[in-house]
C-alpha cells in the first residue's frame, strides 16, 4: 500500500490525461501542454506527465507493464515473501525439535 495520500481522485487524474493529450496539438510540444494544465489543476508538471504515461502504457500506445498486470506482480511478489519467510520458520523449527528428540534420545 503507498505510503503517500492521492490529493486527486482518479476522475481528476483521467480527465487531466485526457485534456493533455486532446490539446496536445493547441500547443508546441507535448510538455507545454502538460505544464499549462498541470498549472491549472494545482499538480506538478512532472506529476501529470507521469499520469500521460502510465495512461499510454495502459492503454498500449507505450511499451511497458500495465497497471492491472504490475499491481498483481507485486501481490505475487508479496505473497512469495511471506511463503519464503513462512518456510524459514518452519526449517527452523523443525531443526528445534529434531535436536529436541536427538537430546532427549541421548540421555
Amino acid at each position: 500500500m503507498s505510503k503517500t495520500t492521492n490529493k486527486f481522485s482518479p476522475e481528476v487524474r483521467e480527465r487531466a490525461v485526457r485534456i493533455v493529450l486532446d490539446n496536445e496539438g493547441q500547443h508546441g510540444s507535448r510538455w507545454q501542454a502538460i505544464t499549462s494544465i498541470s498549472a491549472k489543476i494545482g499538480c506538478s508538471a512532472n506529476t501529470l506527465n507521469d499520469w500521460v504515461k502510465k495512461a499510454e502504457v495502459d492503454s498500449g500506445k507505450r511499451a511497458g507493464v500495465p497497471s492491472d498486470l504490475a499491481g498483481k506482480m507485486k501481490a505475487l511478489e508479496r505473497e512469495n515473501r511471506e511463503l519464503r519467510q513462512a518456510n524459514e520458520i518452519l526449517r527452523k523449527a523443525s531443526a528445534y525439535f529434531a535436536m529436541a528428540e536427538l537430546d532427549r534420545r541421548s540421555k
